[in-house]
């Protein structure tokens, strides 16, 4: 199934939605006590998700291009993203890829929703860049899995673009800060359920940057897949659901480019990932 979160027409709360052939059906409508949002679905477990798949069958609801969004994963208890786990981006870069995976977490602040608009000071930073990311969702608290048994873990999946201001990332010792300001998070519009998702390491990843392709990738280059990934972070600590990882990114980030790239002054960035959806963010820069 695929979900997000909607605000429909005269609304400005955004609730959770079931998405099917071009519509939009508010969740919360379907039966009493149903979610509204992401996360109380994804705690119900498979039998509340079963009952929503029932309810919803049929249903048709507001045409897609009538609502606006929230971001996908709104309220996750952590999102902790992976950096260098593609070796073009390490490489392109002048990181090394360590023996374990890199790990920063990401502020609740940097969240946002496709088409939102994402604004910063040019005084703190001219070398904004962009990063196509898959987004892995927990459904069943995880500690000390097996890469084998990961997946089952695993929710869903949406789309990520970890927006970072690369002279901020080289200055200071940990990325968690170049990484959560304002709106640096946008993820969405969709969360897909696993099922949907035969192989999440099998998956074409791109970025389009004011209409000029900047990356165009598989996820299948990842240096750590997504079972490699969850087993090792439930290691050190139990991944509870709603837990969002952010898988890493494939190279073509702007910063390695010659000439560079980097989001600018009313900049459009769509990223995308095959089966889960394309998502949308408009820079302003002040200042």
């Amino acid at each position: 199934m695929r979900f997000a979160h909607i605000r429909p027409p005269g609304s400005t709360d955004a609730e959770l939605a079931v998405v099917q052939e071009g519509t939009v059906a508010l969740v919360g409508d379907l039966f009493p006590g149903a979610p509204r949002r992401l996360q109380a679905l994804i705690d119900g477990g498979d039998e509340l998700l079963a009952r929503v798949r029932s309810a919803a069958a049929g249903v048709t609801g507001i045409p897609l291009d009538q609502v606006t969004y929230g971001p996908a994963v709104d309220a996750p208890p952590v999102v902790l993203a992976i950096g260098l786990n593609y070796a073009a981006h390490s490489s392109e870069l002048g990181l090394k890829a360590d023996s374990a995976p890199t790990v920063f977490v990401l502020w609740p602040n940097s969240l946002s929703a496709h088409e939102e608009t994402t604004v910063w000071p040019r005084t703190l930073s001219e070398s904004i860049d962009y990063e196509a990311e898959l987004g892995v969702v927990i459904g069943r608290a995880a500690k000390d899995v097996a890469p084998a048994d990961a997946l089952a873990h695993v929710w869903g999946y949406t789309v990520v673009n970890d927006i970072t201001a690369r002279d901020i990332q080289f200055s200071e010792a940990q990325w968690s800060r170049c990484k959560s300001f304002d709106g640096f998070t946008p993820n969405g519009p969709f969360v897909v359920t696993a099922d949907e998702i035969g192989d999440p390491g099998d998956l074409h990843i791109w970025a389009v940057v004011d209409g000029q392709t900047v990356q165009d990738a598989s996820t299948s280059q990842m240096i750590r897949s997504v079972p490699a990934l969850v087993a090792s972070l439930s290691r050190s600590a139990t991944l509870l659901p709603g837990t969002l990882i952010s898988t890493g990114s494939p190279g073509g980030a702007g910063y390695s480019r010659d000439p560079q790239i980097f989001l600018r002054d009313r900049s459009t960035v769509t990223v995308g990932v095959d089966g889960i959806g394309e998502l949308t963010t408009h820079c302003r820069v002040l200042g």
